[in-house]
């Protein structure tokens, strides 16, 4: 059954106007908007918490080819405020589809717009900066949507971590949810059950959690606002800090927190937004890009070393500002250069800003896991 589909406007906050479709006659969002150039993994984005407050353009002109399906989902719901899509496939093709990307759209509330441009909003954006916008299924008067767009970014300035991390702390069970992706990884859960790694929530993807489970370790989720001593209350033999959204300057409690753990001398591994708390807590400081990284190819390396990573992020740590004393920079973005890595000279504490855990990929990254588990041996072993 083909859904009807119902005229639908983008709009952004300098006054440009497009007109596209939708499969909602009500709708009304407002995010920042953002584009995302892979060529596939839009469940991934639409359920990443890391996406929180944003509306997402993807630049691939076909999205849905796949459909959707419960074991490649990064949380429980969607976190975007909408996408922005060229076309949106109604009749998926893939063996483990569940449902089309327009039947989950309808289902779970999801603003959306298509039909319209995306590599010339893209373009736009890139040359403009990101901006907020609307997605609204009746066009707003100039006056009006600039009073709705200067009240919601009012709101922005606020720590987002707090609206997705999890009130409470659970063990994770890969059972949850199977990823096919590991399924020759099942001999090695037995190798390492005996580490325990206390991952911070804020607002981490469940591959991560999978990727640590799969590998043999125990996990435990914590809440990003969880205490030093609740921490280590937990006996951690490692510690994960997970990727998340908004601004790393505003989650000050976390930052402290940070700090102590490294004075701990347990493991820390950073994965995006906590690569940028990791890297505050040492001292250095953040800024905002002008569109950000957002997608599946991104080289980054050092010294004719170079992988593909997956990225989505808005801040990057600001390279003058990172205690050359204790840190060194292990990786770069090598398209503009801005820092993608960083390990402690004297702490057992590293970070990446990309994602090794990366689904749908690539996943040229995804041996950090293991040097992670490595490191957390090393310490728990001869220290």
């Amino acid at each position: 059954m083909i859904p009807k589909t119902y005229s639908s406007f983008l709009l952004l906050e300098d006054g440009k106007i497009c007109q596209g479709w939708s499969f909602s006659n009500c709708l009304m969002s407002m995010g920042e908007v953002v584009f995302n150039t892979g060529m596939t993994g839009y469940q991934e984005v639409m359920t990443d918490p890391s996406y929180f407050g944003q509306i997402v353009l993807f630049t691939y002109p076909e999205i849905g080819n796949t459909g959707i399906n419960d074991q490649d989902l990064e949380s429980l719901r969607p976190y975007i405020k909408g996408i922005i899509a060229k076309n949106i496939c109604l009749n998926p093709s893939n063996w483990r589809s569940q449902k089309s990307l327009a039947q989950y759209l309808i289902d779970q509330n999801i603003p959306h717009i298509f039909g319209i441009d995306t590599r010339s909003i893209t373009q736009y954006l890139r040359d403009k900066g990101v901006m907020y916008g609307c997605i609204s299924s009746s066009l707003l008067s100039p006056s009006k949507f600039m009073k709705k767009l200067e009240q919601f970014a009012s709101l922005q300035n606020i720590n987002l971590v707090n609206k997705v991390t999890t009130p409470i702390s659970y063990k994770w069970s890969p059972r949850l949810l199977p990823r096919f992706e590991y399924a020759s990884n099942h001999n090695m859960q037995n190798i390492n059950n005996h580490l325990h790694v206390v991952v911070i929530d804020f607002g981490v993807k469940f591959n991560i959690l999978n990727r640590l489970s799969f590998s043999g370790c125990n996990v435990t989720v914590v809440p990003s606002t969880t205490s030093y001593d609740i921490i280590m209350s937990n006996k951690p033999d490692g510690i994960l800090l997970s990727n998340g959204p908004g601004d790393p300057s505003l989650i000050d409690n976390s930052i402290q927190t940070i700090q102590h753990l490294i004075n701990s001398n347990i493991p820390l591994f950073g994965i995006c937004l906590g690569h940028q708390l990791l890297s505050l807590a040492l001292g250095a400081t953040t800024s905002k890009l002008k569109f950000g990284h957002r997608g599946l190819n991104h080289p980054s390396g050092l010294y004719n070393q170079v992988k593909m990573t997956s990225q989505n992020h808005g801040f990057v740590v600001s390279v003058n500002t990172l205690p050359k004393d204790l840190v060194d920079i292990t990786y770069l973005n090598l398209n503009d250069c801005t820092i993608a890595g960083v390990v402690h000279n004297f702490k057992p504490c590293f970070s990446v800003q990309y994602h090794p855990e990366a689904s749908p990929g690539p996943h040229d990254s995804d041996y950090l896991f293991n040097h992670f588990i490595k490191v957390i041996k090393a310490f728990k072993y001869n220290y």
